[in-house]
């Protein structure tokens, strides 16, 4: 009975978070003719702060932990175990002063208002998953522009989401190009916990009242550890901060 009760909430919260996105991306088109990339950027900052309002209507709240950790001033890599598509919307809205770029899915990129607009006009790095060498050159250049610029890169290790929270094995491949080519950035680790119990009856029917939590690891400096104990040092830093 009560999961019956979840389908109405899901079409609602569904049909009114189309709407905001339908309705932001005039506004997206607005703000990059206008104001070039910048203007972008924080047009879709927006689009993750309403995205996390939205979600408001499931019931679902929002933790950001240990902020005040981030190194200000250097390039930053952000890792993170990856559990839903609120992963992503938490770090873009909680984290947008590091101006974070993420390492994302091509598939994105098209078909969803505001979304796929920004992913095909803005600096995130699109991938096809299925073809592993065509990446390697978007990841390098990635890692040298936040080099340059002292901005963020976000990457999910594990490729893909959890469907239960317990992680996937990380892959080292995007991880070893973008400490290759950012030297002076440090890993910030993120743990997050309970965003796949949103999903865990699949997009339809959405699952209702969770507390998501983001919490910031202790930060490693790539130039002090060799890859192979940043791997570890993340990895561990992340699986032990997850709570099931």
């Amino acid at each position: 009975m009560k999961k019956i009760l979840l389908y109405p909430i899901t079409l609602f919260y569904y049909f009114v978070y189309m709407v905001v996105l339908c309705t932001i991306q005039p506004l997206q088109w607005l703000a990059f003719k206008i104001f070039g990339d910048k203007g972008l950027k924080i047009s879709f900052d927006y689009v993750a702060f309403f995205s996390l309002k939205c979600n408001n209507i499931l019931g679902t709240r929002f933790t950001f932990e240990n902020r005040e950790l981030i190194p200000k001033g250097v390039p930053v890599i952000f890792v993170a175990n990856h559990q839903s598509l609120l992963d992503t919307a938490g770090i873009i809205w909680y984290l947008r002063k590091f101006n974070c770029l993420f390492v994302t899915k091509q598939e994105l990129a098209k078909g969803i208002p505001s979304i796929s607009y920004f992913l095909r006009n803005g600096k995130y790095v699109c991938i096809d998953r299925s073809n592993p060498k065509q990446a390697i050159p978007k990841i390098k250049s990635l890692a040298e522009y936040i080099e340059k610029e002292n901005y963020s890169a976000v990457i999910f290790p594990e490729g893909t989401r959890s469907k239960t929270g317990i992680p996937n094995t990380f892959a080292e491949s995007g991880l070893k190009i973008l400490c290759k080519y950012a030297p002076s950035a440090y890993i910030v680790p993120i743990t997050i916990n309970n965003s796949w119990k949103v999903y865990q009856y699949g997009y339809f029917p959405l699952s209702v009242g969770h507390h998501l939590f983001f919490t910031v690891q202790k930060p490693l400096k790539v130039s002090d550890y060799s890859f192979e104990e940043i791997l570890k040092k993340t990895e561990k830093s992340i699986i032990d901060g997850i709570k099931n």
